[in-house]
């Protein structure tokens, strides 16, 4: 009796412990999918130009990789101190939107920028940094570089984006954070984003 006594106690143990790993599973998911809807719903929108791309880079599997002007970021933009160490750095850039309707570059800084009316700032993902002379552009990346497209669909809109007529619709989060709504060949929407 003793040992089918423990037997189940073991059984019961690894049953909650099985029990807790797949709540925390569903917990962590969950944040996942709600952090990723929230800027969808509730970002700024701002309205992208992508640029060409080396035609080696085109399309990896079923993704289009995207480059945008705001990728460059001329470092007289940067307010306050540029970095002179190597080192990694985050890059804020502060975008407003131009009379074509896209946004662009007002302003950026190694350090968060703060809130101002009819603008938007991007946190740029961590890069490494060599220093930065008054001369340079800085090379930024903001997690929006590519996008997923079903499969056997990618071609048109690599042609589309090497004519320079795809552009992107992306939300962004209060801390910065972007992500794609929808993404445009000619001005109208191509794909759009669902919320989960």
């Amino acid at each position: 009796m003793n040992a089918l006594s423990s037997k189940r106690q073991s059984g019961r143990g690894f049953l909650i412990a099985a029990v807790i790993a797949a709540a925390l599973q569903t917990i962590i998911l969950g944040y996942i999918i709600e952090s990723r809807a929230a800027i969808l719903r509730s970002g700024t929108e701002v309205l992208l130009k992508t640029t060409p791309v080396d035609p080696r880079d085109f399309l990896r599997g079923d993704y289009v990789v995207l480059n945008y002007a705001i990728s460059s970021v001329p470092a007289q933009t940067v307010v306050g101190e540029l970095p002179t160490v190597p080192g990694e750095q985050t890059l804020w850039v502060r975008l407003k939107k131009q009379p074509d309707g896209f946004w662009a570059i007002a302003e950026s800084a190694f350090h968060p920028l703060p809130e101002a009316a009819e603008s938007a700032v991007l946190r740029s993902r961590p890069f490494y940094s060599y220093g930065v002379r008054t001369a340079d552009t800085i090379r930024a990346e903001y997690g929006i570089e590519r996008y997923y497209v079903p499969e056997g669909h990618g071609k048109p809109l690599e042609e589309a984006r090497q004519d320079g007529s795809v552009s992107i619709a992306a939300r962004v989060s209060s801390d910065g954070t972007a992500q794609i709504r929808s993404l445009l060949v000619d001005g109208k929407p191509a794909y759009e984003e669902p919320l989960y």
